[in-house]
């Protein structure tokens, strides 16, 4: 299984080797998905380039939605495709919305 990613020109993600990407991570990419700030608090989903599937078995983890802040600093979720990954920031805004009224 492929370690690293870029985004093509569609926006999914294809395996590279770590020269290329190495050359395309430098370059003039926007790989933020979804920012929103809550009350202070950040919620932010970035495509990571990196599989993050420490299993190394079934599709690669490539995204990521982090808490920064408020009582739910730190909680992550990773996911396996970029619709997941917007449907997971919504869930992650819903659940600092919860926690923040608490």
């Amino acid at each position: 299984m492929a370690t690293y990613y870029n985004l093509n020109e569609l926006g999914e993600p294809e395996a590279t080797t770590l020269l290329k990407w190495n050359v395309k991570s430098v370059s003039a990419q926007d790989w933020l998905v979804a920012k929103t700030v809550i009350d202070g608090v950040i919620v932010s989903t970035m495509f990571l380039a990196i599989n993050h599937n420490p299993n190394r078995n079934g599709r690669p983890l490539l995204w990521e939605t982090m808490v920064f802040g408020g009582p739910l600093d730190g909680e992550q979720l990773r996911y396996e495709t970029r619709q997941q990954a917007h449907a997971g920031h919504e869930a992650m805004c819903a659940r600092v919305r919860a926690a923040s009224r608490e």
